[in-house]
C-alpha cells in the first residue's frame, strides 16, 4: 500500500513538473528609437510544457500597423521605419495545453520636432499695419520654439518659449524695412527643423537709410599660421553690401569673403594690420575697423657665429631674435661643458668672456624662446695659445 502511495506521489510531482503552462521574457523590456529607425524585440520560452505557440499584441487588441512584422516562429517582433504611432507596449502571449504566460514590452519613438506655420511662405503687410506669425510645432521631448528675423550677418531674436506647443510673433510695420524673412525655429535634442514667412510691405514711401557697419571684436591677437574669422554687420535700407579692405595694403592672397564674414587663412606676421568693413546702399556708405596682429614664434641668430681669439683675450657674442617679444635667451655650451667663469650673460642675450683659455674652444648655443616656441642657434669659438 505504501508502495502504491510513492508511486502515486512521485507519478504527481512529474505531472507538476513537466504540464507546466509556458513562462516567457522579452528582451529589450524597454526600448527607445528615433523616428524611421528599425527595431527587433525577441520574446523566449523560459520554461513550460512543449507545443508553445506564440503571438503578439497590442493593449486592447488593437491590430498590429502595417510596418511592424511578426517572424516566422512568432518569437520576434519586428518595426520597420518606426513612426509615433508604433510607440506603446506589445504583448507576447506564449500558449500550450496548460494555460497562457504573457511579458510586456514598451517601445517610445522619440520624434524629431515638426513645425506649421500660418500665414505659410509669403504675407503681405502695408506700412502701418500689424500682423501676427503663428507657429505650431510638435515633437518628443517638447522642443524649444523661437520666432526670429534674418539680417545681414545675423538672425534676431523675436520670441521664444520652451514650455508651449505653439507660438506667436506679432510684427508692427512703421517702413519698408521692417518686412524680410522671418523663421520660426523648433529644436529638441532629436532634431532642428524650420519654417520660413517672406514679409512684403506694401505702400508707403520707399525712403533709403543709411548703412551703420559695426565690428564686436574691434582689436584681436592671431598666432603665425592659424585661421581667423573677421565678422562685420550692418543695418541700413536698402541692405547695404559688405566689402573687406585692408589700410594701406591690399588683402591677403589666402582670404575669403562672403557677407560680412571674411576668412584669413595661415597667417603671418605680414598680415599684421589694420581690416575695414565697408558697408554701402544708395544712401551712403559707412566703415568699420579691427586691429589685428599675428604674432610669431622667434628666429635666432648669432654675431659673430664665428669666434677666434687668442688665450687671454675677451670675447663678445650677440644673440638676435625675430619674434613676437618678450623674447627671453639662454646661452649653454653644446655637449654639456660647464661655462667659464668669467662668462656674463646679459637679459638682452649676450655672451662675454673675459680672460679666454684654450678649455673655453667649442660650440655654444643660444636658445631664444616666446609664448609660441623657441629658436636656437650655435656660435663656434677657437681660441688658440
Amino acid at each position: 500500500m505504501e508502495v502504491i502511495k510513492s508511486t502515486l506521489i512521485f507519478s504527481s510531482l512529474l505531472l507538476t513538473v513537466f504540464a507546466q503552462k509556458p513562462v516567457v521574457s522579452v528582451e529589450p523590456r524597454s526600448v527607445t528609437v528615433k523616428q524611421d529607425e528599425a527595431v527587433s524585440i525577441r520574446c523566449r520560452v523560459t520554461s513550460g510544457s512543449q507545443p508553445v505557440q506564440l503571438e503578439w499584441k497590442r493593449p486592447n487588441n488593437q491590430p498590429l500597423a502595417d510596418n511592424v512584422k511578426v517572424g516566422p516562429d512568432g518569437s520576434v517582433l519586428t518595426v520597420a521605419s518606426a513612426r509615433p504611432g508604433n510607440q506603446g507596449q506589445y504583448r507576447c502571449i506564449a500558449t500550450n495545453a496548460h494555460g497562457k504566460g504573457t511579458a510586456m514590452a514598451t517601445l517610445t519613438v522619440k520624434q524629431p520636432p515638426n513645425v506649421r506655420v500660418t500665414p505659410a511662405s509669403q504675407v503681405k503687410v502695408k506700412v502701418g499695419g500689424v500682423t501676427s506669425l503663428q507657429c505650431h510645432v510638435s515633437g518628443k521631448p517638447r522642443p524649444s520654439i523661437t520666432w526670429f528675423k534674418q539680417e545681414v550677418g545675423r538672425e534676431l531674436v523675436l520670441v521664444s518659449t520652451t514650455t508651449g506647443t505653439s507660438l506667436t510673433a506679432k510684427v508692427t510695420v512703421t517702413a519698408p524695412q521692417d518686412g524680410g524673412t522671418f523663421v520660426c525655429r523648433a529644436q529638441n535634442k532629436d532634431g532642428t527643423s524650420e519654417e520660413k514667412v517672406e514679409l512684403k510691405v506694401e505702400g508707403g514711401a520707399s525712403v533709403a537709410i543709411e548703412p551703420k557697419a559695426s565690428i564686436q571684436q574691434t582689436d584681436m591677437t592671431a598666432v603665425e599660421g592659424q585661421t581667423v574669422t573677421l565678422h562685420c554687420q550692418a543695418t541700413g535700407f536698402p541692405t547695404p553690401v559688405i566689402t573687406w579692405s585692408k589700410l594701406r595694403a591690399p588683402l591677403p592672397w589666402q582670404h575669403k569673403s562672403v557677407g560680412g564674414t571674411l576668412t584669413l587663412n595661415n597667417v603671418g606676421r605680414q598680415d599684421s594690420g589694420q581690416y575695414i568693413c565697408n558697408a554701402t546702399n544708395s544712401a551712403g556708405f559707412s566703415e568699420a575697423y579691427v586691429q589685428m596682429e599675428v604674432d610669431t614664434p622667434p628666429y635666432a641668430t648669432t654675431i659673430p657665429d664665428r669666434v677666434t681669439a687668442r688665450r687671454g683675450d675677451s670675447m663678445r657674442v650677440q644673440c638676435i631674435a625675430h619674434g613676437s617679444h618678450p623674447i627671453s635667451f639662454h646661452w649653454t655650451r653644446v655637449g654639456g661643458a660647464a661655462m667659464s667663469l668669467g662668462a656674463k650673460i646679459t637679459k638682452e642675450g649676450m655672451l662675454t668672456i673675459t680672460q679666454l683659455k684654450v678649455s673655453d674652444s667649442g660650440e655654444y648655443k643660444c636658445v631664444a624662446t616666446n609664448y609660441i616656441g623657441s629658436s636656437e642657434t650655435v656660435t663656434t669659438v677657437m681660441v688658440r695659445e
